[in-house]
């Protein structure tokens, strides 16, 4: 079973990849050199710096605990876990809309009110020893899929077709995390192939053409509609799904009133 690499050496394949010195993201994360020179020697990276590190590199920060194997704090779960029925479902239709329609519903989702929690995110448990396969899939878990909305979205948005059950073999690490989808993931997750092949110590061998705007709009929309509770998530993907059947405008302003 192959391990996940420390988050040091992921942090340096990461500043290799995009050509920076050690202190480009300190000076740019608030003068946190020392930090990050202790973060590359070894390191448990601290809460504060993670969060400067992803805004400086443009990540997600709750990707960043993730892959450090860190506990990710409450705030950067989504809203609502119940909402995980309904998230897959809003990009399986949107993907098949015209590229105009798909950045109004990306606007919609945003334009939302934020309602209060409803009810505890809970990622669910994956072993310490699960590996890169395991960091993966709970990055997934926190864009709200869950095993079949894995199978589902992947399988529409990706040439990635594989069952529930898989990926909860590739969460527990008793599955190889093959290039193909290392670039697969990396399209839904809205970071790049390569730099998701260097944070998991996946060779890809060969560099992947950059993904289809659908599936960047996928990544977009996924990743969004993590603030909506459940009801807000059924509403915008019933009219995903009815913009995909009949092209009805005018809905998107309705739906953002009720």
């Amino acid at each position: 079973m192959k391990e996940a690499p420390g988050f040091g050496v992921m942090l340096a394949r990461l500043l290799d990849h995009r050509a920076l010195r050690v202190q480009d993201p300190a000076d740019r994360a608030g003068s946190m050199t020392n930090g990050v020179r202790a973060v590359l020697a070894g390191e448990v990276p601290g809460e504060e710096l993670l969060r400067r590190i992803a805004a400086v590199l443009g990540f997600h920060a709750v990707d960043l605990f993730i892959l450090a194997g860190l506990a990710v704090p409450d705030d950067m779960a989504p809203s609502d876990a119940t909402a995980e029925r309904w998230a897959p479902y809003i990009v399986m239709n949107a993907v098949h809309l015209p590229a105009s329609e798909r950045r109004e519903l990306l606007e919609l989702i945003r334009s939302l009110p934020q309602e209060e929690r409803p009810s505890v995110f809970a990622a669910k448990p994956i072993a310490s020893h699960a590996g890169p396969g395991g960091r993966v899939v709970r990055m997934l878990q926190y864009r709200n899929l869950d095993r079949m909305g894995m199978a589902r979205l992947l399988a529409v948005v990706t040439p990635t077709y594989l069952s529930a059950p898989t990926y909860g073999v590739i969460g527990s690490g008793d599955a190889e995390l093959t290039p193909r989808l290392v670039t697969d993931f990396a399209a839904v997750l809205g970071i790049g192939a390569r730099e998701l092949a260097g944070l998991t110590g996946v060779d890809l061998r060969e560099v992947p053409p950059p993904p289809a705007p659908e599936a960047v709009d996928a990544a977009a929309l996924l990743w969004e509609a993590r603030r909506l509770s459940a009801a807000q998530a059924q509403h915008v993907a019933e009219l995903a799904r009815s913009l995909r059947g009949d092209g009805a405008k005018g809905y998107f302003l309705n739906l953002s009133r009720s």
